[in-house]
Parts: structure tokens; C-alpha cells; sequence
């Protein structure tokens, strides 16, 4: 316990869980945090868990105001666009998990980004044939289609209660008014100085007029942005797809080589999907579908797992990591070769997360050894037949709930901002895979499946979760975190489900990750060092650092509880400089 919480200790830098007062002046150096991890924020009548306070106290004020869990998720959203830039958009897309109380159903919304209508399979490649990588992440070219805007107003014109002026008051008043700068945007606007500051529009918008930092405590204004969040809430989506934004949007598409139009705009479309759902013991898991790979992964794992007992184990022993990691590998060698957007493949949804076929994959594991990744095929056991992102969970007390990850993929996505509209582009179409076999900035490998093609959207490892219990929410949670976003979201889910952890235990364990290729078994501090000699014994080839980041960290989750007795039990991850869990 004392290593975990020195593991905590160390990452903790800016967030301790359970802050219950904006109250602290920003301009003061956050301490490290001595304080317990362990204890969850309780709420009475709802919870908003996001990666950043200012958005988690938007949505709690819009709980207040008399809104629904809708109206506070769509509320943080927006705000995120404005305090939390680094993921926060309305210039990428994502995927939002919805539990309606009264209609006693889930909805699933895909606003991932499309590929504009002129992208093509070899829009990467050079010509040697090789993928150009800083044009495939760093290029106007590399932006898909956003989603984000027309997402959110979706998800409030169908399922909120409030106007979307009340809704998109708080992120209006956070851009016009400002916000004093956090520590966390300071940090990351000092770290991707470079990047930021070689786009003229995003030098403007997130540096001083002579270069200098925004020191935090300082006012932050973002005026280009208030005015087109206006637009939005005026016009709503024809205020950001039609009109003067767009104008703004297509002209930083021709002055930089991109490739969207107005026609790319008008056409792009929210998609509703079934979501994926399984079970587990007693408890229902229900995810997102294609083209996110998480939700069939998670369902995947807990099935292999589901016949172990794990409790007897013990938490994140050498016997319990050696389970994760091999059934991590085998899932994300499926991810390689069957996931892509089910609009143009035919994903096997109904195989990947059956009970049969996890009961093949289990028996393909060698409790004593590792399998060797270059050993798993995709698929094997299939019948013949048939990093930087965000996330936020709300819960309300009439029972909805709301689990919502959306990205611009890197951390303030291409660096490229949209002269006089106030927001970044995304860089997804590195999501796709540019070419078959060849790892994407994650070091995911992909196939056909996830090729480019006009009008598609790309494949993601972001994975908005709620599980319910007899018919009801009592978790919602999620991960930014690139490929880690899916072994993050499920070791916290499991480790509630599994070893009976309140939220904030949960959220705080250290988490290990596998994504098959490469065959490197990540760990963060806080594992055993006996039980990691235990592990290399076995065959796990282990590495203590993400080979693509830059800390030790894996994922950020952002988790609520509604527990027996009717409070909400909330936990924003430590990982996360600013996450805040903010109740009512």
C-alpha cells in the first residue's frame, strides 16, 4: 500500500480527488498532494467527472439549473473546448454513450470524423511508397471532417431539457470573459511550444502578442472562439458546418494544402449505433460499437476472464497480470485485422464478443508462460462463419447517464488552429491505417480494413463505457490515453467489478498495458518488483515506459458510481493534472 501511494504521490502533481471549491488561486504552484486517493467525491442529486475543474463545474452548474445528465455532459463539452484545449474541441469528434432512464435504453452516437471526399489510400505515402508521417500528423491534410459540434447538439436536441443557449452559456462566458490559465494548459503550452508556435493562428491564440506564456493565474481570453461558440448556440450545427465558420474552416483547408470543402462540411452526418453489450457475473457491460475497437475489446477481455477467479489471485499479483496481459494481446491482434467502420466492412461485432469464442481464446493461454505476440494470429479461434484524448462521465438523479470521449487525437491535435474562428484542427486521419502492416503514432497496427477512403471514418481505441445492474447505471467511465484508453477503461471497470474498490481505489491502482504488437508488457509504478522478476520468469517481456509517451502514466479514466445507497460516488483520475469530480 505505502508503494502505491508513493506511486500516487508522484504523479498527483496539480489534482488531488475530492476538491470541492474553485476557490484555489491558480497562480500558486500546486503542491504534491499528501492527501489519500482513496476517497471518491459524494453527490446527492448528480456527478460530472471530466479532465479539467472549470468544464466539470460548467456541467454541475447546468445539473443545478434543472438540466439532465445530457444538458451537463453537452455543457461540459463546449467548456472543454475553451479550458482544456489539449483534447477539448469542437474541431475534432468522438463517441458518446447515452442510458435514457425513462425509455430504459442505451444509445450510442458516432461523431468521429470523416475522411473528406477527396482522401484516397495512398494520401500518406511518398513516393517510395513509404508513409510520410509528418504529413499523415502534422499538415492541414492530416484533419479529418470534424464531428464534435454537430455530436454535442445531437445528443442535447434529442435527449436534453434546456435551451442550447443555457447549455452553451458556461463554455461562452469561460472564452469571452476568460479563465484564469491552469496549471495543466501552462505545462502542456511549454512542452508543444514548437509545434504550437509554427502555425501563425495558434501562436495568436495561445501565446502572448510578443511570444510570451500565459502565466497561470493570469486572465486567459479566447474571443475568436467565444464568437463562434455564439454562432453555434444562435444558428446551432449550420452555425459551425454552414455560413462564416465554414468559411474560416475552408479557407485554413486552402491556405495550408487540406483537403476539406464546403461540400465536406455540409454532408458530414451523426451517426446512432447499437451499442456492444455483455456481461459479466451479474452486471451488464454496454459499450461503444465500431468503428471504436474498445467497447468489443473490453466485452472481449472480461469474457476470457469471466471463468477465472481472479479475487483469489489477488490484486494485480503476478498471476493476475500474467491473465490481463494475454488476453490484451489476443484482443488487439483482433483489433489489427476485423475493425474498421462498419459503414464500409462488415465487422464480426456478434463473434468478437460471444461467450464461445472466448472460451477458445482462454484456452489458448498458458497460465504458466507467455504466448509470444509473433505466436497470435488474428482471428485463430474465430468460427468460420460468422494519446491525446478526453473523456467525461455524467449521472443524474433520475437515473440517466452520460459516457463521452472525444479527441483531436495528439494533444492540441495537428497545432494548426482556424485563423478567426478560435479552435484547432484535428490530425485523425493518422487513425487510419495509411498503409497495412506500418504502426500508426500509438503504434497500433492496422490492415484494409481501416484503409483510407472518402467518406470513412477511422478506426478508435476510445471507449466510453457504463455497466448497469439490474437494468440500471451504476458505473460510467472512460479514458483518454491513445491505445491505453481501452486496458485503462477496463482494468478500473474491473477492478470495481472484481476486487469490490470504491472509484477513487479503482481509478488509483496501478494499471499494466499490452497491445500485442509491440510485444512489450508496459507497467507503471506501484507494481511488486517481485512480482515483475515473477512475470519475466513467465515469458512477459516488460517495459516500464510507453514507448510513444512521455511519463509513466497509462490512460486518465474519469468514473462515476451510483452506489446502493443512492449517492454518487465520483473519482477524477490523479494521473491527470486538474481532474475534478464535481457534484451537486
Amino acid at each position: 500500500m505505502r508503494l502505491i501511494i508513493s506511486m500516487l504521490v508522484a504523479v498527483a502533481v496539480s489534482c488531488s480527488i475530492g476538491i470541492t471549491s474553485l476557490a484555489a488561486d491558480e497562480g500558486k504552484k500546486p503542491p504534491i498532494t499528501t492527501a489519500s486517493p482513496f476517497k471518491p467525491v459524494l453527490g446527492e442529486k448528480g456527478m460530472v467527472v471530466s479532465q479539467e475543474k472549470y468544464a466539470s463545474m460548467a456541467g454541475r452548474d447546468v445539473l443545478k439549473a434543472g438540466g439532465n445528465a445530457v444538458d451537463a455532459a453537452v455543457a461540459t463539452g463546449f467548456a472543454l473546448a475553451v479550458t482544456h484545449p489539449q483534447a477539448g474541441n469542437i474541431g475534432g469528434g468522438g463517441f458518446m454513450l447515452v442510458y435514457l432512464a425513462a425509455e430504459k435504453r442505451t444509445i450510442a452516437l458516432d461523431y468521429r470524423e470523416m475522411a473528406p471526399a477527396a482522401a484516397h489510400k495512398d494520401l500518406f505515402l511518398d513516393a517510395d511508397g513509404n508513409v510520410d508521417s509528418q504529413r499523415a500528423l502534422f499538415s492541414a491534410m492530416s484533419s479529418g471532417v470534424p464531428g464534435t459540434v454537430m455530436g454535442l447538439l445531437e445528443a442535447h436536441s434529442r435527449y436534453g431539457r434546456l435551451s442550447r443557449a443555457e447549455v452553451m452559456a458556461p463554455a461562452i462566458r469561460l472564452a469571452a470573459e476568460g479563465f484564469p490559465m491552469t496549471w495543466a494548459l501552462h505545462d502542456a503550452l511549454i512542452r508543444y511550444e514548437d509545434r504550437m508556435k509554427a502555425d501563425a493562428a495558434s501562436s495568436h491564440y495561445f501565446y502572448k502578442a510578443d511570444g510570451s506564456l500565459y502565466q497561470p493565474g493570469e486572465l486567459f481570453v479566447q474571443k475568436d472562439l467565444a464568437t463562434t461558440l455564439k454562432r453555434i448556440a444562435r444558428k446551432g450545427a449550420n452555425g459551425f458546418y454552414k455560413g462564416t465558420t465554414a468559411d474560416h474552416l475552408v479557407a485554413a483547408m486552402q491556405a495550408g494544402g487540406g483537403i476539406i470543402t464546403h461540400a465536406d462540411l455540409a454532408a458530414y452526418r451523426v451517426r446512432e449505433r447499437t451499442p456492444v453489450s455483455g456481461t459479466y457475473d451479474e452486471y451488464q457491460v454496454v459499450s461503444m460499437p465500431p468503428p471504436s475497437s474498445g467497447g468489443i475489446h473490453i466485452i472481449q477481455m472480461l469474457n476470457i476472464l469471466e471463468d477465472y477467479d481472479l479475487k483469489e489471485m489477488g490484486h494485480n499479483s503476478a498471476d493476475y497480470i500474467h491473465l490481463l496481459a494475454e488476453s490484451m494481446k489476443r484482443a488487439y491482434a483482433d483489433r489489427s485485422k476485423f475493425l474498421g467502420d462498419p459503414d464500409f466492412i462488415d465487422v464480426p461485432v456478434d463473434v468478437l464478443t460471444s461467450k464461445s469464442y472466448a472460451a477458445a481464446l482462454r484456452g489458448s493461454i498458458n497460465t504458466g508462460k507467455a504466448t509470444a505476440s509473433a505466436d497470435i494470429l488474428p482471428g485463430a479461434a474465430m468460427p468460420k462463419e460468422s494519446r491525446d484524448t478526453t473523456h467525461f462521465s455524467v449521472m443524474d438523479s433520475e437515473g440517466n447517464a452520460v459516457s463521452n470521449t472525444y479527441t483531436v487525437n495528439l494533444i492540441f491535435g495537428s497545432g494548426k488552429s482556424v485563423a478567426g474562428a478560435g479552435f484547432l484542427l484535428n490530425n485523425e486521419m493518422d487513425d487510419f491505417s495509411s498503409k497495412p502492416g506500418v504502426p500508426n503514432v500509438f503504434g497500433l497496427v492496422g490492415g484494409a480494413a481501416n484503409a483510407i477512403e472518402a467518406g470513412k471514418r477511422p478506426l478508435s481505441s476510445m471507449t466510453p463505457t457504463l455497466v448497469l445492474k439490474d437494468g440500471i447505471p451504476v458505473i460510467a467511465s472512460g479514458s483518454p490515453g491513445g491505445s491505453t484508453i481501452i486496458t485503462a477503461t477496463f482494468q478500473t471497470v474491473l477492478n470495481i467489478l472484481e476486487f469490490d474498490m470504491n472509484p477513487a481505489e479503482a481509478t488509483a491502482m496501478p494499471r499494466i498495458h499490452h497491445q500485442w504488437l509491440p510485444d512489450n508488457l508496459f507497467f507503471e509504478p506501484g507494481i511488486s518488483i517481485d512480482t515483475i522478476r515473477l512475470l519475466k520468469a513467465r515469458g512477459q517481456p516488460i517495459s516500464g515506459k510507453p514507448f510513444w509517451s512521455g511519463n509513466h502514466t497509462l490512460g486518465k479514466t474519469q468514473t462515476i458510481v451510483r452506489r446502493p445507497d443512492g449517492l454518487f460516488a465520483g473519482a477524477a483520475d490523479p494521473r491527470g493534472p486538474g481532474s475534478y469530480a464535481a457534484a451537486y
